[in-house]
């Protein structure tokens, strides 16, 4: 039972909308039936949301635990970019929008389904800096099974005490606060005030800027960001958290880092969060410096198994190495590390620094960071063990759909972004013939990418440019195919004829092989039979392990 509930869910509204002064009933108009309707709404940049550019989320919000509503406000300060004078704000059902206002004006508003579009009484001047207060509330939707299935999360800890958080990547941060929900437009900053009873603590993204007690047994904690970040990304922790901080040594200089755990867990917590300091150091080695300095780095107990909420990465691994306790390359290596620590951490860099524009090029986000693990496994246990590690995990590959989604409708592409992007990567990696090339190329992708927003083509081209080759064939058919190229090939008269089938045209991607003396040969195979002279008494050839592909005698 909770011994200090949160006070009616009304009068912190009520305190809450104190600022904005008169609201206006808005006009609720019933949700589109047009799937595709709500899915461009919520997936594409149309006239309502192309003339403006977010600045800064300023969210406060209370929560509920015995009711599970949520109350609060946002002021977002947005950039004007083009002509416009109506926008659509996204907030997902059943939460409401209670009252909008814009220079102490009362800003009209109509709902459609998820989306809701905002009137302003006349077009904003291109180039001005402007701020709208919205204030919401009602019941989010409660995840199911976070964070698979995601929404606010109202669970108890071990003790029985409130216990609640939100995830909502792929669902999108409109399940719980008004924003322009699409992936493209990061704020350059974010701040996040929560209100908890006395018995909690709250914690959220960055830096805690202040602790103020509330009255009648209640305390707003304020977090904030300085870096861009995505509205996904913002996400309160609520619940008995016990916290410690050590300084660890950066690339770039000394840098923060916090874990904040439940109270009950904090000497295990201590005793397998070293593992953030080896993660780290390897890390910043491959990738360049943590990009979020400034914020500081922190670690969460999450009430589900993690997320890579920036600068407040969710944990819910159970202080255990592997996923879960299991090693999902069945190499043996998986097991040397804690897998929700390094993975969701690796999102700092993928995914947080570097994030696509649209989800269907997600696979920039999962691809990079899933090869994060096998990078950390050769930071800590050689190169040979990272290559068995990554190889481990072809066997969970299902080459169901393509991994690049539809555009402009919110979709992702085949969860084989994970272990088939980390392969296509390690295939890439190894037409470097150079490991320091691909390392500067990693660093040098964090760099050029540094807090922006980018698509596929962008990406594809950046490795094209830094291999010296065109390698958007690669891409094409791992990203954009099911098929897994064929090397097929026939020993005559001891020439060995090759050639790629079953792949897209013009494919010309080299690869190694093994021939029987133990020698290794690149190829430069294409859709056309080539041939080269072999050694005597060669009859057979196999494929370098280290390349994701197929082979078949002609």
């Amino acid at each position: 039972m909770q011994r200090n509930p949160i006070p009616p869910i009304h009068l912190i509204f009520i305190c809450l909308l104190t600022f904005l002064g008169s609201m206006t009933t808005p006009e609720v108009r019933a949700q589109s039936k047009s799937f595709s309707r709500a899915d461009s709404l919520r997936g594409s940049l149309n006239a309502e949301r192309s003339w403006w550019d977010v600045t800064h989320y300023a969210i406060t919000v209370a929560p509920e635990f015995s009711t599970r509503r949520i109350a609060g406000t946002v002021k977002i300060t947005f950039r004007v970019t083009g002509m416009g004078n109506r926008m659509q704000i996204d907030l997902q059902e059943p939460m409401n929008i209670d009252g909008i206002v814009w220079k102490g004006r009362a800003l009209s508003f109509s709902r459609e389904g998820n989306a809701w579009h905002v009137d302003f009484p006349e077009s904003l001047p291109a180039g001005s800096l402007e701020s709208i207060f919205i204030a919401f509330s009602g019941k989010p939707v409660v995840a199911k099974r976070p964070p698979w299935d995601g929404g606010w999360i109202f669970t108890t800890d071990a003790k029985g005490r409130p216990w609640m958080s939100v995830a909502c990547q792929g669902l999108g941060a409109s399940v719980w606060y008004p924003c322009k929900d699409h992936q493209s437009d990061e704020p350059d900053s974010a701040s996040l005030a929560i209100m908890v009873p006395d018995s909690l603590k709250a914690v959220g993204n960055g830096r805690l800027r202040s602790v103020v007690a509330s009255g009648k047994g209640y305390t707003t904690y304020q977090w904030a960001v300085s870096s861009p970040i995505n509205s996904y990304n913002i996400i309160p922790y609520i619940g008995a958290y016990a916290s410690w901080q050590e300084t660890l040594s950066g690339e770039a200089g000394a840098l923060d880092a916090t874990y904040h755990v439940l109270d009950y867990n904090l000497d295990k917590a201590k005793t397998q969060f070293v593992q953030a300091r080896d993660m780290m150091r390897c890390f910043e080695h491959w990738f360049g410096p943590y990009p979020f300095r400034a914020d500081g780095f922190q670690l969460v107990e999450a009430p589900h198994l993690g997320m890579e909420h920036q600068s407040a990465v969710a944990y819910g691994n159970g202080y255990q190495n592997g996923y879960r306790g299991r090693d999902l390359s069945g190499s043996g290596w998986g097991l040397k590390w804690d897998f929700i620590l390094v993975h969701e951490s690796g999102h700092e860099w993928f995914g947080n620094n570097i994030t696509t524009k649209d989800i269907a090029d997600m696979w920039v986000h999962e691809g990079f960071t899933n090869y994060s693990e096998t990078i950390f496994t050769e930071c800590q246990s050689g190169k040979q063990a990272g290559s068995e590690y990554v190889r481990g995990t072809r066997k969970l590959i299902r080459n169901d759909m393509p991994i690049i989604g539809p555009y402009g409708v919110n979709t992702e592409g085949s969860g084989d972004m994970y272990y088939k992007g980390g392969n296509m990567i390690h295939y890439m990696r190894q037409l470097f013939r150079d490991e320091e090339r691909f390392r500067a190329a990693l660093r040098g992708m964090n760099e050029t990418f540094r807090h922006r927003t980018v698509t596929h083509e962008e990406v594809a081209t950046f490795w094209s440019t830094q291999l010296g080759r065109d390698i958007t064939p690669l891409f094409d058919q791992y990203l954009k195919t099911t098929k897994i190229p064929v090397l097929t090939w026939r020993i005559k008269d001891r020439h060995l004829y090759y050639r790629w089938t079953d792949c897209i045209d013009g494919y010309n991607i080299p690869v190694k092989i093994n021939i029987k003396s133990g020698d290794d040969i690149w190829l430069e195979p294409s859709t056309k039979e080539q041939h080269i002279r072999l050694p005597k008494g060669v009859s057979e050839i196999s494929l370098h392990p280290d390349f994701y592909a197929k082979i078949s005698r002609d």
